[in-house]
């Protein structure tokens, strides 16, 4: 397709690959406050699609034997004592604008809320985030047009130098030679990914549903997939984590259900998932498979790249693809806003 006859949303999605070397051959951010003392708790916080994409880093915390807690900003608005004197508070907001996010930052300049420290992840300088942090980690995704594209995908590159730093990982490293290799993976999927017949399926099937299914790193992925969908295409579409979907979803699988199964971190379905594939199969759901060709999917999406952060940025990546062809499909603009914005400041 020619530059012309291309949407905003769609040349977003082409320069994630450069969005990301660009954060790659950007100077290197200090990190050493995430180190410099034992946080008696880490809160991973942010709304939408800046928070799922935190979502590997609060695993990777866990697993590291840390205190830590991923709680959108709307949630810990209502729950805010979860911040005490001894948290180091990470804020993901891509604008740094977002109206929780705002609300939540004048608590804490106000006293009403504790944290010892606040960690800013965002795009913008001039943000209330920029201004209030402690320590700010840009993005450099650069402008964006609508739905988030390679803001996202900069996030989870962020969110991995920040678990480097803390896992004691040689960050430059990480940097040198994971970016550019999430890049490559990224533009592999750009260059070679058509799934426009199984998206004009299920957009014009008159009893269309869509469930994103992930687990552990590849949860966030299906979160923020049914979010852009919503956004990007105007499909009604839901996310869901590990085994949720057996658990009252599942009664909707049959003709009309399309469900995209992204596999959890690099390698093959594990056993739940794809045995989760196999019964979509047999109750006649169409069922797309992301990152395993072995699992005897409708179709399946090989995702290349050697890392956990080019599987999850390519795999991110198909979502948007498709859902730019089921916008098609179900004949509005990829990508255009209807009733919303590319800010959210009500709260």
């Amino acid at each position: 397709m020619s530059e012309t006859t291309t949407t905003p949303f769609e040349r977003d999605v082409a320069e994630q690959p450069a969005a990301l070397q660009r954060l790659a051959d950007a100077p290197a951010t200090d990190l050493g406050l995430l180190t410099s003392r034992e946080w008696e708790r880490v809160v991973l916080t942010g709304m939408g699609s800046s928070h799922y994409a935190g979502l590997p880093t609060w695993r990777r915390l866990t697993a590291l034997g840390r205190s830590a807690w991923a709680v959108d900003t709307g949630q810990l608005l209502d729950d805010d004592a979860l911040l005490t004197e001894g948290t180091l508070l990470v804020v993901t907001s891509q604008s740094g604008a977002s109206g929780e996010v705002t609300e939540l930052l004048r608590r804490r300049e106000g006293g009403r809320v504790a944290a010892a420290a606040v960690v800013g992840i965002t795009d913008d300088h001039d943000s209330p985030l920029a201004r209030s942090a402690d320590l700010v980690v840009p993005l450099h995704s650069g402008p964006e047009a609508t739905v988030s594209t390679k803001s996202y995908l900069n996030t989870l590159a962020v969110h991995r130098l920040l678990r480097a730093a803390v896992a004691g990982e040689d960050g430059e490293q990480v940097r040198r030679s994971e970016l550019p290799d999430a890049a490559a993976a990224v533009q592999q999927v750009i260059d070679g990914v058509d799934l426009s017949a199984i998206a004009t399926a299920t957009a014009q099937h008159p009893a269309r549903r869509l469930a994103f299914i992930g687990a552990r790193d590849s949860a966030g992925t299906a979160l923020f997939a049914a979010l852009i969908t919503k956004e990007a295409a105007k499909v009604a579409a839901e996310g869901y984590v590990g085994g949720q979907f057996r658990h009252g979803p599942f009664e909707l699988a049959g003709d009309g259900l399309t469900a995209v199964v992204f596999t959890p971190e690099r390698g093959a379905l594990d056993a739940s998932l794809r045995r989760l594939v196999g019964d979509l199969l047999a109750a006649g759901t169409r069922v797309v498979v992301v990152g395993d060709e072995g699992s005897g999917a409708t179709a399946t999406v090989p995702v290349g790249g050697t890392g956990d952060l080019a599987f999850a940025a390519a795999s991110a990546v198909v979502a948007e693809l498709f859902a730019v062809d089921l916008a098609r499909a179900n004949g509005v603009v990829p990508g255009a806003f209807l009733h919303g914005s590319k800010i959210t400041t009500t709260v």
